[in-house]
């Protein structure tokens, strides 16, 4: 008789109903997922928290999994195991990834190989695990949808966390000129440490009017926004002529005047990393690889939680003042 081998289990987080925080649930008997053909098997040992994980969980975003799911895509790990025809990756191998198809908090989490990069030994798991959803998408914003070029500027509101420092890293080191916003004088600090020219606290209630002076009547050339819910209406005012505000971030509505657009025929484009094509995926991944190798692409890891205190890090995205660098998870 031949006995089926017991498949081992794991620590993940579980969410069986969509709602606050406290629905994401840790458990301890989770089986360990098994890579198909071209998939991997990552032992994780840090996974990004992105913003949008926890709009996800809440059940208002418009993309909705079918429960129950573990959330999390951007993992740092080593390769435990491939699936058949996978020959980009071995058991050993260091790898951070985009997207995972298991949910990336827990402790394996299995990934199709066409998402997974290399993770450079100068980078450790924590870095690792910041790289994928921000830089990605910061790349994105700037260059597939912003149609940014060397000597245009760029503002990045809300430039202390994971995207906003991937943005202001990637655009310094592309000829642009840099101004980012936070809310602290720390976040400030962070800032200018990583790439841009000029910080402004946007807690300041002058902020915009020292912005405008310090573009000129020009104006500045693309916004990278994060919360435009709150901003939007003030970046029309803010855009030189045919400028551009890249929507990355919104957490409701806002009344805007078109008329702002009208005369400055200036845009206001969406961004959304889940659109992007195979081609656009591996231009960002060229872009991010290279960006590392050469030593100016650095990701600021903020704050770090145990996988125990998952719900914690999801009330403190939203919550917390003033974000330092992208939030992970620790295994």
């Amino acid at each position: 008789v031949v006995m089926a081998a017991t498949r081992s289990v794991m620590r993940a987080v579980r969410v069986f109903e969509f709602g606050g925080p406290e629905v994401l649930k840790l458990q301890s008997d989770v089986l360990v997922p098994v890579p198909k053909e071209n998939q991997v098997l990552i032992k994780v040992h840090a996974c990004g928290v992105n913003p949008v994980e926890t709009y996800i969980r809440s059940g208002t975003y418009a993309r909705k999994p079918a429960l129950p799911y573990t959330p999390g895509s951007d993992v740092a790990g080593v390769i435990e195991s491939v699936g058949e025809h996978v020959t980009a990756f071995k058991k050993g191998d260091r790898v951070f990834t985009l997207e995972t198809l298991s949910g990336g908090y827990a402790e394996y989490a299995v990934a199709a190989a066409n998402r997974v990069f290399p993770l450079a030994d100068k980078l450790d798991f924590r870095q690792g695990a910041a790289l994928g959803v921000p830089y990605f998408t910061a790349y994105r914003a700037l260059f597939q949808k912003g149609c940014a070029k060397a000597g245009e500027s760029v503002l990045v509101h809300g430039a202390s966390g994971g995207v906003g420092l991937a943005a202001c890293q990637i655009a310094r080191a592309c000829g642009l000129k840099v101004l980012g916003t936070a809310g602290t004088e720390e976040g400030m600090n962070v800032i200018l440490r990583n790439g841009a020219h000029q910080a402004f606290n946007h807690r300041d209630p002058n902020y915009t009017e020292r912005i405008k002076a310090c573009t000129g009547p020009g104006g500045v050339d693309i916004i990278i926004e994060m919360l435009s819910n709150v901003n939007l209406d003030t970046d029309l005012q803010l855009l030189s002529c045919a400028g551009r505000v890249m929507v990355v971030g919104c957490r409701g509505r806002i009344e805007i005047n078109p008329r702002d657009t009208m005369s400055k025929e200036s845009s206001i484009i969406g961004v959304s990393l889940f659109l992007a094509t195979e081609e656009e995926r591996h231009e960002c991944a060229t872009a991010v690889l290279d960006g590392i190798e050469a030593g100016w692409l650095k990701p600021v890891v903020g704050l770090e939680y145990p996988l125990e205190k998952v719900a914690k890090a999801h009330e403190d995205i939203i919550h917390s003042s003033g974000a330092r660098g992208k939030m992970v998870l620790l295994l």
